[in-house]
């Protein structure tokens, strides 16, 4: 099914991201279920974050009317409602339509697609975190789903490698707090733990200013950490498999690792400007994480 302009946005941000989504080494096959579960993904963070491509045609797609196409909450559940249509009967909108082959062929289930969902209503209500255990409750909607999802596409899914995949979702979408903690403040959102702001002095007045104060990179490096070890955490989940499979774990894992490392070559300064890494630091860190598989596998 060939996307419309409003879907063919949303799957161009797959370049943006922090690590290859579906990449050229991958069968066919991987790559289209793949890249039909990021559409989704990406377009029901876009519609929770108010991104939607203009002109409403997402929310057309929906049968949402007009005066609730800029009702973040109304277009969820919209979109809930289109999604179950996946699982019984012909949804409407694009993306989802698109996704359909995808559910079927590999026997996806509801759960983590309704996790995501759920973490996007959550964003328009729970704007603070007090501990980092309520962040990493969070993260068990926004980002684990992601990678259970992956597993189950390509028929790999264990108990184990559940357990290490939650690890390193949940460290890039620390990662991603991490580099954008000015943006989600523009949002009026803070994913950095209350409790951590008190332990190192900070307040929301410092995270609005143009550069990080040296509390602010304290904080951002305490934090960056925490992500680091559990990639870690998650590392052996890379030589549990083989072939194109562990090629394409290894580059969501050195996706997080190449960031820290632009986070950290940055000072922790996070606020100036979210730091990327580019190509060349991925495929080093690709290189380091194999290398860690080859010697754990």
């Amino acid at each position: 099914m060939r996307p419309d302009a409003s879907s063919r946005t949303t799957l161009g941000k797959a370049a943006d991201e922090n690590f290859p989504v579906a990449p050229f080494f991958l069968p066919r096959a991987w790559r289209d279920d793949l890249m039909a579960v990021y559409g989704f993904a990406r377009l029901v963070d876009d519609i929770g974050d108010g991104d939607l491509a203009p002109g409403g045609a997402d929310a057309r797609h929906l049968g949402v009317e007009p005066e609730y196409a800029d009702d973040p909450l109304a277009l969820l559940d919209a979109f809930e409602a289109d999604l179950m249509r996946v699982f019984e009967g012909t949804p409407q909108h694009p993306l989802l339509r698109a996704l359909q082959p995808t559910v079927r062929r590999c026997s996806l289930t509801p759960g983590p697609f309704l996790g995501l969902i759920e973490a996007n209503r959550q964003d328009q209500v729970v704007r603070r975190y007090e501990t980092y255990d309520d962040l990493l409750a969070y993260c068990e909607l926004s980002a684990n789903p992601v990678g259970r999802l992956v597993l189950a596409i390509t028929g790999t899914a264990t108990p184990e490698r559940l357990g290490r995949s939650d690890a390193i979702c949940t460290a890039l979408q620390i990662v991603e707090h991490l580099q954008d903690v000015a943006e989600d403040l523009g949002r009026d959102r803070i994913y950095l733990p209350a409790e951590d702001m008190k332990r190192f002095h900070v307040t929301e007045a410092d995270l609005a200013r143009p550069s990080a104060s040296a509390s602010v990179r304290s904080l951002i490096a305490f934090e960056a950490e925490r992500a680091r070890t559990l990639l870690d955490e998650g590392a052996p989940l890379v030589g549990s498999v083989h072939g194109r499979l562990r090629l394409l774990l290894a580059g969501f894992t050195a996706g997080g690792h190449a960031a820290l490392d632009a986070i950290t070559a940055a000072g922790f300064d996070v606020l100036p400007r979210p730091p990327r890494a580019g190509r060349p630091a991925l495929v080093r860190a690709a290189s380091r994480v194999l290398r860690r598989a080859r010697r754990e596998g």
